[in-house]
């Protein structure tokens, strides 16, 4: 029976955590555009705007009904094919697209579905005072729907941090990519993937911590 080398793996730690910034910057940033978008498409789908709303359900319908593997593939191998100025993209900017473009699709109908759930009522009284749908919007239900939408929204960049992992099949030495590195070369293979599992796991739990503080903070003004 093959014996841990925990040598090894206490040796390996700091080697990964080198690459765990790339990870965070990734997500990070396919976080804010995802946010941007999929606000965007929620808007679109309550409004119910004509030409805007189909689109909205088909760009939906589209990245929540393929994998997200075969979406990086296709941003990083298949767009390139079709529009040269694509041709210079790199396997980060590749990730973070394909990052954004997918979680904005469950995004926007984790937004959607908290503006639906504000009462109606409040929108009457917004529109009888002279406020338009823009200052109602931005105002009134955005602001409710941010607070019933975070805990949801927070979870989806968990699994955006996990799902950076699939970077290093675009060639991208983040985390995972280190990781497989490390392993090939020491053919420890256990070793360097419970390694980073740990990591995974740590930076999880931490941003669970940090989702559980927001909650008790964005609701303690709805607390009696």
């Amino acid at each position: 029976m093959h014996a841990l080398d925990f040598d090894y793996m206490a040796g390996l730690v700091p080697i990964l955590l080198g690459y765990l910034p790339l990870t965070l910057e990734m997500a990070a940033a396919a976080m804010v555009c995802a946010l941007i978008l999929s606000s965007l498409l929620a808007v679109i789908r309550v409004s119910r705007i004509p030409v805007l709303n189909g689109a909205a359900m088909l760009f939906i319908s589209f990245f929540r009904g393929t994998p997200l593997l075969v979406q990086l593939f296709l941003f990083y191998y298949g767009l390139p094919q079709i529009f040269s100025f694509l041709v210079s993209i790199n396997g980060i900017t590749a990730t973070i697209m394909g990052l954004t473009l997918h979680f904005s699709a469950y995004m926007a109908e984790s937004i959607r579905a908290a503006i639906i759930g504000i009462d109606r009522s409040q929108t009457e009284a917004a529109l009888s005072i002279g406020m338009t749908r823009a200052q109602l919007m931005r105002r009134i239900i955005l602001p409710q729907a941010t607070r019933v939408a975070t805990p949801t929204l927070m979870n989806y960049f968990i699994d955006m941090i996990k799902s950076t992992s699939l970077a290093f099949t675009l060639g991208v030495t983040e985390l995972m990519g280190a990781t497989q590195k490390e392993a090939a070369g020491s053919f420890l293979y256990f070793e360097a993937f419970l390694v980073v599992a740990v990591i995974y796991w740590v930076v999880v739990e931490a941003l669970s911590w940090l989702q559980k503080w927001m909650e008790q903070r964005l609701n303690r003004a709805y607390q009696r």
